[in-house]
């Protein structure tokens, strides 16, 4: 398929795909607890079988055109991801999002890796609009998209009832206009 190198560190942005399964299992396990604390991504990815599927419902998510799934390697080994939970390229608008383990944090990985997906949604895809959500709780999430130069539009109180608690969610987003202009000026 293809891989893009993030940086000199030996961080590279790939699709990942359905024969990932073992390899996303084995990331999933390493960081569960830390990557299950705001979100649910991949809490369901129990086994063999159940990863798999996981990542094949992105793939066919890909096929329709509705969403992306993207590994994050650093130096060989699955550390993370980036999706597009959301893809409507009708409307223009698209949510993409982030997981890590332990492992992949502190690095900018997730900024360089969604700055990558943004130029192509924006550029390639022409799509309009890029939200980020996080739970208010998530520091981390919101700091990236603050990095991203996304401007925060607001809070959707109480709307994500999560481990017991319902959570704020921040809707955070950034409109091609405004990514040229921050990219041109040399400023995202």
């Amino acid at each position: 398929m293809y891989a893009i190198s993030l940086g000199d560190d030996g961080a590279e942005l790939r699709p990942l795909e359905p024969w990932h399964a073992a390899e996303f299992l084995a990331h999933l396990d390493r960081g569960r607890e830390f990557i299950t604390r705001h979100i649910p991504f991949g809490a369901n990815a129990t086994d063999l079988g159940s990863a798999r599927a996981t990542l094949q419902a992105y793939a066919d998510k890909r096929a329709a055109d509705s969403g992306f799934l993207h590994g994050l390697w650093l130096e060989d080994k699955l550390v993370g991801g980036l999706l597009f939970r959301v893809f409507d390229a009708a409307t223009g608008t698209c949510e993409i999002g982030c997981w890590l383990e332990p492992a992949g944090t502190g690095r900018g990985l997730v900024t360089r890796g969604a700055r990558v997906l943004v130029d192509w949604a924006f550029d390639e895809r022409g799509m309009h609009r890029v939200e980020w959500r996080a739970s208010s709780a998530n520091e981390a999430s919101i700091k990236v998209a603050r990095r991203l130069g996304m401007i925060r539009e607001g809070v959707l109180r109480e709307s994500f009832p999560y481990r017991g608690v319902r959570q704020d969610t921040e809707v955070w987003a950034v409109l091609a206009p405004e990514w040229r202009e921050a990219r041109a000026r040399g400023g995202r």
